[in-house]
């Protein structure tokens, strides 16, 4: 495994991170959500290749995701050894302040986090959006409190305009408050919107990129018009991806072909060969998908690769902010 900082910051992270998404209770409704014996055997397995870099958030799966990223985890790592990420925002209870961004729902929500993943701190704290309801002033000071309090090492965003998190950023140079150094956005070789602004800016303030969905929810690691246990329960997905994006998959699965490796690995090369990217997030549901990340971090493509690899990229419409 390789390492590198994330941003400008001095944590040293995995060049792949394990998307803990994958396992909980219920699943709220997705078939494909694995139980805590497969996420202590994946957890253990990343750690044996050399990943340290672990992202969870409080509404996956109810809670039960960080739940069994914090058993699993403790088990078989030092809590100094391990990258540990989780995000707020997304809904925990009913009610009006059941959700958001408020000082409130933030301090409330590292607690509960901290609870279920068995531990005093994380060390990648993130918004998981832009929450417009709530005065951008209030966030960043909630979320410096959470730092200055010790229960968080940093601060990360996920998928908003660039101009949102410029303007957060803004904030917090104002005041002295703590700045974000990540930002989880949605990237791949079918969505690229973020390559206009965002990833710019990124670039410049020195933020860590950890794209999510680098596979584009699996759409990237097989023929266009198969489908799996994910693809038919996934409104979300598809919505995200159409059929122009079919030559993109096609040119993946050329390469893949000439290379003799899987296309996942593939896919993940072009992510990791963009100079903004510190870590993709992947997502892991059967064994050989870790397999297939650890090797994408040894495969170099040729710019002759790279560069077919995204000759047939159609432009979308922004996706994924919500």
């Amino acid at each position: 495994m390789k390492y590198t900082r994330l941003g400008d910051s001095g944590l040293q992270v995995s060049r792949i991170t394990v998307g803990c998404m994958s396992w909980g209770e219920g699943g709220q409704g997705r078939p494909w959500v694995r139980d805590e014996a497969f996420a202590e055997e994946t957890i253990k397995a990343a750690l044996d290749a050399g990943i340290n870099f672990f992202d969870t958030a409080n509404v996956y799966s109810a809670g039960t995701s960080e739940e069994y990223t914090g058993r699993s985890l403790w088990k078989h790592a030092d809590r100094a050894d391990v990258v540990l990420a989780t995000k707020v925002n997304g809904r925990m209870r009913p009610g009006p302040n059941g959700a958001g961004l408020s000082r409130r729902a933030i301090l409330r929500e590292i607690d509960a986090s901290l609870t279920r993943l068995g531990t005093d701190y994380v060390d990648l704290y993130q918004i998981h959006r832009f929450d417009p309801t709530v005065p951008v002033e209030e966030t960043m000071e909630a979320l410096h409190d959470v730092v200055r309090a010790g229960k968080a090492r940093y601060l990360g965003a996920s998928s908003m305009y660039a101009w949102q998190f410029a303007a957060m950023q803004h904030t917090a140079d104002r005041h002295g408050w703590t700045r974000f150094v990540s930002m989880q956005n949605h990237y791949n070789l079918i969505y690229r919107e973020e390559e206009r602004e965002m990833l710019p800016l990124c670039q410049d303030q020195g933020v860590g990129v950890i794209p999510w969905s680098p596979l584009a929810r699996g759409r990237l690691t097989r023929p266009w018009d198969s489908e799996t246990a994910r693809s038919e329960t996934d409104e979300f997905g598809r919505s995200l991806y159409l059929d122009k994006d079919r030559d993109v998959v096609a040119k993946v699965l050329a390469v893949a072909e000439r290379r003799h490796v899987p296309p996942a690995q593939v896919a993940l090369a072009w992510l990791l060969a963009q100079p903004a990217v510190t870590s993709p997030i992947v997502g892991i549901t059967r064994p050989g998908h870790l397999a297939d990340a650890v090797a994408a971090v040894d495969l170099v493509l040729s710019e002759d690769e790279i560069s077919e690899l995204g000759e047939p990229y159609v432009p979308h419409a922004i996706a994924g902010h919500q």
